[in-house]
């Protein structure tokens, strides 16, 4: 399940607003007023598609469509999947990941043969492979339910779908493939066999999301290629499997008008998991229109999705990372088989992932947790935790750009099992000749800036500034947050997700502005929310300009966004590297009502998210210092609200606040502030700086970062 999806809950909502008799007529008109809004800002296509999706489903088609078979066993032809392509080879893989990598694995794939996995990258928990509930027909659950809220459950329904994902397989195959022990062909037998079981045809949750189907067929395609030898892979259980991915495959077309509607990676993964299922079993009546429909929707798909600068449509770092992902598996399929793909294709996927690599931390591997991050890994051939983006960026920069952007290391298995096209077999492109040479030498590229991406001109620290013009639909409100790193360190955060479903005040919580390294006004978000899911009146930005030294003492760069304009104010931030790893981001509130001088006072709050550092703080004359003790040195901010001090309505109050409580200055917290999600379902305490002003405008703020040097 994706953020995209989500999203409709809100038209869901104006349309039985709009329909029931027992709403007032002013909850009706609200609603058809946000309906308005939505069918303004979404267009009329998607919200035309969606309708015909609630129509499938009001109509009973669907159910139709879907009939369910008794079991796996019955109802369908026996066919043996197809090979497509061979595991990497033994050696070439222990090389990669090295004697530290090998054991890893090896535990890893031990600790699913008992019965354990990680979620979304965080702790072990048992391996659940039954949904809860009754096995009801997929569509009986509803659209509400699709959401979390389904029948047997009260959490959030991403924590049933994640190990229906199948994500346990990668371990075990990856194991296999590196030992060739008969034990995690066995666990692996085991384990998808008890799924199906607890699983039929289209009854119960794991079949509500077609999405989900897609993932899952790509995990047993991808299984049946590293397990096909095993003399577990026994005529029956082959047999069981092609049913399995057959099934999938025929879940997939009846609602891929859903997956059109929201246009983001539902629609990218539903087409290559048709593409897919066409090429795994070849005999099946459907198989080539599986394989044309899958084909002619990715590629569409991705023109739609993936802007001329490379950014994904869903304004997600993680969301981007699954779209290369699905792309990677895709060009490699099609690659063996001969079958290039389109140059406008390619061309997008190059830039997107130099978009990619202009965020990421080369020390950590990391990139700013931003947008919405649900967790999502669904091709995990790496060793490399969750948050690790080297393994996707090197495979997408040899298959897409011809380059080799990063040194070799343990982050090259991921390239090896879908980059890596066999010398013998056809290429896709002259740009896949082309990484083969780049990946020959010994040099590598170095990696692109943006004009949003600001590095230290002699310094070890790199800001990352929001500054978006959305075409499609927001996930967070975070325009003009900056991410500060310095020496692999986080060191002034995105705060996440958590959770998309969640009892109050957690649901999708961490969307909001006032959590993000940002400045809101009068206590608004910068956009409307019109549900959980959904943001109308989006806030444009725009940059300035950026500015670079001749004498390479700073860099800068300046944008503003129009968030508030509702009430006259325009947010204006410049963001300055200096020498010694040194930053000044400075704010300014202006009145956007040209002509005409500042009305009214307002309330400015000014937030910064820090990890869970030791800190003092020092308050003298307006100023204040805070010095925290990070584990690369310390770090230090001055804040100072850049007015005139003697007017009393220009009174500052600073607060810090730590995993919802305060623990500096006065005011009432809300619980949601002072934490940070960096896996899907868990947060952990940091601390939330928060300086307010009021004031008529202008009102103005300095942030002075020194890094690796205190102020005395």
């Amino acid at each position: 399940m994706t953020i995209g999806g989500q999203s409709y809950s809100f038209l869901k909502l104006c349309y039985h607003g709009a329909v029931e008799g027992n709403n007032t007529a002013r909850t009706r008109r609200a609603r058809l007023s946000l309906l308005f809004s939505a069918l303004r800002e979404l267009g009329p296509r998607q919200v035309g598609y969606f309708a015909l999706y609630r129509f499938g489903l009001l109509s009973g088609h669907y159910r139709r469509s879907t009939r369910s078979p008794e079991r796996y066993s019955a109802s369908q032809q026996v066919l043996a999947p197809a090979r497509l392509f061979a595991p990497p080879d033994r050696l070439r893989l222990k090389e990669v990941i090295g004697k530290n990598g090998s054991a890893e694995l090896i535990g890893a794939a031990e600790e699913v043969a008992a019965g354990n996995v990680h979620l979304f990258g965080g702790k072990p928990v048992k391996l659940e492979l039954s949904p809860p509930g009754p096995l009801l027909h997929w569509t009986k659950y509803g659209a509400d339910n699709e959401q979390g809220a389904a029948s047997g459950i009260s959490d959030d329904v991403k924590l049933v779908w994640e190990p229906a994902r199948l994500g346990w397989v990668f371990p075990l195959g990856r194991a296999y493939t590196l030992s060739g022990d008969e034990r995690y062909a066995a666990a692996f037998w085991s384990c998808l066999e008890q799924f199906l079981e607890a699983n039929p045809p289209y009854l119960g949750l794991n079949w509500v999301s077609a999405q989900e189907a897609a993932l899952r067929l790509l995990a047993m395609t991808l299984s049946w290629q590293i397990f096909a030898e095993s003399a577990h892979s026994t005529p029956e259980r082959a047999a069981l499997l092609a049913r399995a991915i057959g099934f999938h495959a025929a879940r997939i077309p009846p609602t891929l008008v859903y997956a059109r509607a929201q246009n983001n990676n539902h629609l990218l993964s539903e087409a290559a998991g048709l593409y897919t299922a066409g090429l795994a079993l070849p005999e099946h009546p459907s198989a080539r229109r599986w394989r044309e429909a899958g084909w002619d929707v990715f590629h569409q798909g991705l023109r739609l999705q993936i802007a001329a600068d490379g950014a994904y449509v869903q304004h997600s770092s993680n969301y981007q990372r699954l779209m290369l992902q699905l792309a990677l598996w895709m060009n490699m399929l099609a690659a063996l088989r001969g079958e290039p793909f389109p140059e406008e294709s390619r061309r997008r996927l190059a830039a997107a992932t130099r978009w990619l690599l202009a965020l990421l931390d080369e020390e950590s591997g990391s990139v700013p947790n931003l947008g919405p991050n649900d967790g999502a890994y669904i091709l995990p051939l790496t060793g490399s935790g969750l948050e690790d983006y080297r393994p996707v960026l090197q495979a997408t920069a040899k298959a897409f750009l011809g380059e080799r952007p990063l040194a070799d290391g343990p982050w090259d298995e991921m390239k090896i099992w879908l980059a890596d096209i066999p010398a013998d077999g056809p290429s896709s492109s002259q740009a896949s000749k082309r990484a083969e040479v780049a990946d020959s030498r010994p040099g590598r590229s170095p990696l692109p800036e943006t004009p949003h991406t600001l590095r230290s001109p002699d310094g070890e620290s790199w800001a990352y500034v929001r500054a978006a013009h959305f075409a499609g639909r927001p996930g967070h409100a975070d325009q003009l947050h900056v991410d500060l790193w310095w020496r692999g360190l986080n060191v002034t955060q995105d705060a996440g997700t958590y959770l998309y479903g969640a009892p109050p005040p957690w649901g999708n919580a961490l969307a909001d502005s006032e959590v993000h390294n940002t400045i809101t006004v009068d206590g608004r978000d910068q956009m409307r929310r019109a549900g959980r899911f959904l943001y109308l009146d989006w806030a444009q930005a725009h940059s300035i300009k950026v500015e670079n030294d001749p004498a390479q003492t700073c860099r800068r760069f300046t944008a503003e966004h129009d968030g508030y304009r509702g009430i006259g104010v325009t947010h204006r931030r410049v963001v300055t590297a200096l020498r010694r790893d040194r930053w000044l981001v400075e704010d300014a509130l202006l009145s956007s009502r040209a002509g005409s001088a500042a009305s009214g006072v307002h309330e400015a709050c000014l937030n910064w998210l820090l990890p869970d550092w030791a800190w003092e703080v020092d308050e003298m004359n307006g100023l204040a210092v805070i010095r925290f003790s990070s584990p690369r040195g310390p770090v230090t901010l001055s804040l100072l609200p850049n007015q005139d001090s003697e007017q009393p309505e220009h009174a500052a109050a600073l607060q810090i606040i730590r995993a919802g409580e305060l623990v500096y200055g006065i005011g009432e917290p809300k619980p949601t502030w002072g934490w940070v999600s960096i896996h899907y379902g868990e947060k952990i305490p940091a601390l939330a700086l928060r300086l307010a002003v009021s004031g008529v405008l202008p009102l103005y703020f300095k942030s002075e970062w020194r890094l690796g040097e205190s102020v005395a």
